[in-house]
């Protein structure tokens, strides 16, 4: 790891690492920089303007060097400062008439910072006013004047006093200064808003803000720390009006890009004793620093160099060719904004612009210009930024030396990363992402067109969090990424996750058959399963009630929980409080999976009473509640828990049984008419039965004594060992791995798998034709309507946890439901069954393998079947 990145900011790092923004530069010169690969990158960010003549500018080195034989002192406060009156006297004669105090500072922030101070000091006033969008620094008074609460939220600010009006709005700054009179001390404002996404205000905003300030008896502070000393084609760019405020902060190009030093020029009127003996910096001011900014005001104003005349030659020759790329592409970029080398590209893009398509989700979450950029330094050796606040503009702000032939270079550039954006191949654009691009094609594919479902008011309101399970799931989404390797796609998207939020990813209205109506929104956590198990889970806990919060913002009522999102909530209990009501759709899980057990096993000719079934996962609440229902119909139940808490598992499977042998009991109480052969006929006839009334220790005993000996009920960690026993087999457990396999099946087994990441392996297709192998949980529902995303399903298909979501919100049931373990009852599955009934919902027809089970299929069993067959190597009776 880079020591930047582990020492210096680590959060940083692995930003810049997952775009590749993490190059090491080894050598700068001019406008261009240089890898360990030799690899060479024209620089159009210039430190964001701090690189006024490029990087190790010759001239500013000469000073650094003449300084040192000159063997001044560098910091020798409090006296005369030399270098200090020097460059403070020069600053006065090149600054807009009226200016005539300089306090030095170390940097732009410190600049403003000196400035609010100066302000309050003059006028006896507390306020500070500023534009909405603005940035003028991070320390805490500068970054409470800046216009943006999420740089401000998190360090308690702004602190009192300070507030905001419209960029450009001279009718908002009226009447925010006549309705507070004699409160304001100051009004800060770029004369082009940088971070903001280099907004350049309308003609005369300076001056009628000059004007209203002074109605006001309002200082007027332009920061100049971005747009001074040359950036916008005039010395200051305050003088293309010809305005002066009485207070203007410089910093960034006054270094040389050398020398870090920043200046709060005031006038006299403003300047006052309270301020001058109060306010000091160790370091500002110092010689060396100032013998650089004299440097670089000499370079500004040689007339030789003609360097302002160079900036609106160059400036005006790099926007005319992004304004030719503009309209080449309008419908992505929206404008080219700026003046001199101050530029921005706006782009015009959202989840519209690219349907079906990471690449919306990224431009919806403010994504795509971070991507923009990495693809321009990565692909075209050009570097570029976005700006903070304006999350859908990239700067260019080349050296002021940049050539005319480098404008055209960086211009060229820019077209071939439009040219790849227009295709909307998400893999194209993001395929640096995972190595070499030489000699890849990229398939053509049509995106689909997004679904503009919206409700009406009167419907149920749902959200279902869903997530991919794995990496394949990705391309299901967008169809561009089928062209990455499977190693290239776990990579991108090992990336990808860290950066992306919860997103909206479909939405769909159902209409049931009792002519309910609900509409629902599925969203998408950006983690597979594998992320959600390694994680730490205090993230994936935040990360999901990201998700819930998303959902209860889009108007939900209900909240489903898909996946493992449900595993990582301890079945929701973790996520029950956070304003909206939950669900894991696990009762009507158990009551899909049971029904397909049923179906398949009446195809199949088995007998329920005759057979035997494991439960893997009986600890869980799905498990549990699949044990109890299987219960009433099978000869023999085989509860099977988790190998790695042996003693444990057995002890919790052991009260399962017990529960399972008192539901029982209170249906033999109740004249229930069991099928002969089945547990509860056979557990009629024991004369050791407890009593339906019975406590559950009572049971407990049972389970352990008698019960045990007839062997109805078993349980046990040992999978391998009685899975061979089971005609039928159905696994709802939480764990990633392949827990089925050829070996460890009955001859003709029908096995049911409803857990996802699916615990059946895949050879078992091949090398099993004798076992029927069924995906659980997959419901029709009613109507069949487009969910938006197929969730690889076909059209009008979901999970039985999803279906339940539906339902919930059909019936307007907005309260927790089938919650943890205890919150899966006979009675929340016998009424979701009842609810599927009344609406429409049913059991889809069957899918094997994440594929339609074919007719061929079954007839291939039923066909082994009837052969008594036995293939060599697998477990018999």
């Amino acid at each position: 790891m880079h020591p930047y990145i582990q020492y210096v900011n680590p959060h940083l790092g692995r930003l810049l690492s997952n775009l590749k923004l993490d190059k090491s530069f080894l050598t700068g010169n001019g406008c261009y920089l240089y890898d360990s690969d030799g690899n060479r990158y024209l620089d159009c960010i210039a430190a964001y303007g701090a690189l006024p003549f490029g990087h190790n500018p010759p001239e500013i080195w000469d000073a650094i060097n003449r300084f040192q034989l000159s063997r001044e002192p560098g910091f020798v406060q409090p006296s005369a400062l030399n270098a200090a009156g020097e460059l403070a006297k020069r600053l006065v004669e090149l600054a807009p008439t009226g200016l005539e105090c300089v306090t030095f500072a170390n940097s732009g922030a410190e600049a403003v910072e000196a400035a609010i101070k100066l302000c309050r000091s003059a006028t006896g006033r507390k306020g500070v006013l500023s534009t909405l969008n603005s940035f003028h620094g991070k320390t805490m008074g500068a970054l409470s004047a800046t216009g943006n609460d999420r740089y401000q939220k998190y360090f308690d600010l702004p602190f009192e006093g300070f507030s905001y009006v419209p960029f450009g709005d001279l009718e908002a700054l009226a009447a925010e200064l006549s309705g507070r009179p004699d409160y304001y001390a100051a009004f800060i404002v770029e004369p082009i808003q940088g971070e903001g996404g280099i907004v350049v205000p309308p003609r005369g905003y300076l001056a009628g803000a000059r004007e209203i300030c002074s109605r006001y008896g309002v200082l007027l502070i332009f920061d100049e720390v971005q747009t001074g000393l040359g950036r916008t084609g005039t010395l200051f760019a305050c003088e293309s009006e010809g305005v002066s405020p009485d207070v203007m902060v410089l910093a960034k190009a006054l270094g040389g890009g050398l020398m870090p030093i920043g200046a709060c020029l005031s006038t006299a009127g403003a300047f006052n004793k309270d301020f001058a003996t109060k306010h000091s910096s160790t370091f500002a001011g110092s010689s060396l620093a100032c013998r650089v900014g004299l440097r670089v005001l000499e370079m500004l104003t040689d007339p030789e160099r003609s360097i302002l005349d160079h900036i609106n030659e160059t400036g005006r020759a790099l926007k005319e060719g992004l304004e030719e790329l503009r309209a080449g592409y309008p419908h992505i970029v929206r404008a080219i904004r700026g003046r001199g080398l101050m530029l921005g590209i706006e782009f015009g893009l959202d989840r519209d612009t690219f349907p079906g398509s990471l690449l919306g989700i990224m431009a919806e979450q403010e994504l795509l210009t971070p991507v923009i950029s990495a693809y321009l330094l990565n692909r075209e050796k050009l570097r570029v930024a976005p700006t903070l606040n304006g999350s859908s503009v990239i700067r260019i702000e080349p050296p002021l030396n940049i050539t005319r032939e480098q404008c055209e270079e960086a211009v060229a550039g820019v077209g071939r990363m439009l040219s790849v954006l227009n295709e909307g191949n998400t893999a194209k654009l993001l395929s640096f992402l995972v190595g070499n691009d030489t000699g890849r094609t990229y398939s053509v594919f049509i995106p689909r067109s997004a679904n503009k479902i919206s409700p009406s008011g009167d419907e149920g309101r749902f959200a279902f969090l869903v997530h991919p399970l794995d990496v394949q799931n990705y391309p299901q989404f967008d169809e561009s990424l089928y062209d990455f390797s499977e190693n290239e796609l776990g990579e991108l998207i090992d990336k990808w996750n860290d950066l992306i939020d919860p997103f909206l990813i479909s939405r769909a209205m159902i209409t049931a058959k009792s002519g309910r109506k609900a509409y629902g929104e599925f969203i998408a956590v950006p983690r597979t399963t594998e992320e959600l198990v390694a994680m730490p889970k205090a993230q994936a806990l935040q990360e999901l009630k990201a998700a819930i919060r998303l959902a209860k913002e889009r108007g939900a009522r209900i909240v489903g929980l898909g996946a493992y999102t449900s595993v990582i909530s301890m079945g929701g209990l973790y996520v029950k409080d956070e304003g909206v009501p939950v669900t894991t759709g696990n009762s009507y899980t158990v009551v899909a999976a049971i029904d397909a057990v049923n179906t398949a096993m009446e195809k199949l000719n088995i007998p329920a009473a005759q057979a035997t079934a494991a439960v893997i996962g009986a600890t869980g609440a799905i498990g549990k509640g699949l044990s109890m229902l299987l219960s009433e119909n099978v000869s023999g139940l085989i509860l099977i828990g988790n190998p790695n808490n042996k003693d444990s598992s057995i002890g919790r499977m052991q009260n399962i049984a017990a529960e399972i042998c008192r539901y029982l009991a209170s249906l033999i109480a109740s004249n229930y008419s069991f099928t002969p052969g089945s547990i509860g006929h056979q557990l009629a006839a024991c004369k050791d039965l407890p009593a339906a009334g019975a406590p559950l220790g009572d049971f407990v005993e049972f389970v352990r004594g008698s019960g045990r000996k007839n062997r109805l009920i078993s349980v046990s960690t040992s999978i391998n060992d009685v899975l061979p026993r089971a005609d039928v087999v159905i696994s709802a457990t939480s764990t990633m791995g392949k827990l089925i396999h050829a070996g460890n099946l009955k001859r003709g087994a029908v096995v049911c798998d409803i857990s996802r990441p699916a615990n059946v392996s895949e050879e078992v297709e091949s090398m099993r034709p004798d076992v029927l192998v069924l995906d659980g949980g997959v419901i029709e529902v009613p109507g069949q309507p487009d969910l938006g995303w197929n969730f690889g399903f076909e059209k009008g298909l979901a999970y039985a946890c999803m279906a339940e979501t539906m339902l919930l919100a059909l019936e307007q049931h907005y309260h927790n439901y089938s919650l943890g373990a205890s919150g899966i009852t006979i009675e929340t599955i016998l009424k979701t069954r009842e609810w599927a009934r009344k609406h429409g919902f049913k059991l889809a027809s069957f899918r094997s393998f994440n594929r339609p089970l074919s007719e061929e299929r079954w007839q291939t069993v039923l066909r082994l079947r009837e052969q008594d067959f036995q293939l060599p190597g697998t477990a018999s009776k």
